[in-house]
């Protein structure tokens, strides 16, 4: 059964998304504080992370960027819950690690939902399937990449969405295509997430970012060759 860690120091709001998820057939645990958060987290790794940004006493940023420093909760995908919508603050969100991000208010089904999708795409791997596309590399059953000889730190969805375009060197993706066999969605989330996303990974493939292409108007290709 998936564990769920719900940080929220609303008590309503986090009895309320307890209470779905549990209906959901979800393990969970609830913390009021990001201190409390990070030591559930020490305690039991979780299988998803669904935080706050504000906090009483960390803010969601630094529970974030903690669980990413820590290589034990390094890939645990993290859920962004605000009141605040603003396009900075999401941006600043996924800048720390954040996998996804949800708006205050929303509905209790379709974070559900959401979870699901997120628990699909950040399952097991095939085992030992192994790709190299130019400089890069990357292993599903070890869950890992690199560029040369050096190992990347990526974000379970981050090691997704390079698997999605290593997997299919050369042909375009669209942002919509992307959204379904990443995300595990055909809407709500808005496609600019997507371009976020590559942004971020784009910006972690150091000498071999440039092998991640825009394909204007269309979406992104892996170029598979030099």
């Amino acid at each position: 059964m998936a564990l769920v860690l719900i940080v929220d120091d609303e008590r309503d709001l986090a009895s309320l998304i307890d209470f779905n998820l549990q209906q959901a057939g979800l393990e969970t645990l609830v913390a009021a504080t990001g201190e409390e958060a990070l030591l559930l987290a020490s305690r039991r790794v979780p299988d998803v992370v669904l935080l706050d940004l504000m906090l009483p006493d960390l803010s969601g940023k630094e529970v974030c960027r903690r669980l990413r420093a820590d290589p034990r909760t390094r890939a645990v995908p993290v859920v962004m819950l605000t009141a605040r919508g603003e396009e900075i603050d999401r941006v600043e969100g996924f800048e720390v690690g954040a996998d996804d991000y949800v708006t205050k208010p929303f509905s209790p089904r379709e974070l559900v939902l959401r979870i699901k999708a997120i628990l699909r795409r950040a399952g097991p791997a095939a085992v030992g399937v192994r790709l190299k596309v130019g400089l890069l590399s990357l292993d599903t059953g070890s869950h890992r990449a690199w560029v040369g000889e050096e190992e990347l730190e990526l974000t379970a969805l981050e090691f997704k969405l390079l698997h999605q375009f290593m997997a299919q060197p050369g042909r375009v993706q669209s942002r919509e295509r992307l959204l379904s066999d990443v995300w595990g969605v055909t809407s709500p989330l808005e496609t600019r997430t997507v371009d976020t996303h590559v942004m971020r990974l784009r910006d972690k493939l150091g000498p071999a970012r440039e092998r991640l292409e825009t394909v204007r108007g269309v979406g992104y290709r892996m170029a598979d060759e030099d």
